[in-house]
């Protein structure tokens, strides 16, 4: 898998964080998937146990894959479209906002 990865990616491609990222989605929608289909009692807290502090912990894009997937299954696709967009724009506009920051003004 590295070597493919490597050949068609090249060696900066981030493929720890990519697999990080798609285990703790899969991980998050085997969890809320399990949570509805045995509706629990105390489902709302196991989420939150769970899903915001375990998986949110791991890696917050579970927590953002599962509240993309809750919009586009309650039909409000164009919604989750803006959410994708506005997440993903801004969270890397806040990187390179940050590292020209610090190039700027860091010591």
């Amino acid at each position: 898998m590295s070597l493919l990865t490597l050949r068609l990616f090249g060696p900066g491609f981030p493929v720890g964080t990519l697999t990080v990222n798609v285990v703790g989605s899969l991980a998050m929608g085997l969890l809320i998937g399990w949570l509805v289909k045995h509706d629990t009692a105390n489902i709302q807290t196991l989420r939150y146990f769970f899903a915001t502090g375990v998986l949110g912990g791991f890696t917050t894009f579970s927590a953002f894959s599962l509240d993309t997937s809750v919009l586009w299954e309650r039909g409000d696709t164009l919604l989750a479209l803006v959410y994708i967009l506005g997440s993903v724009a801004l969270s890397i506009g806040a990187v390179f906002a940050g590292l020209m920051f610090m190039r700027q003004f860091g010591s």
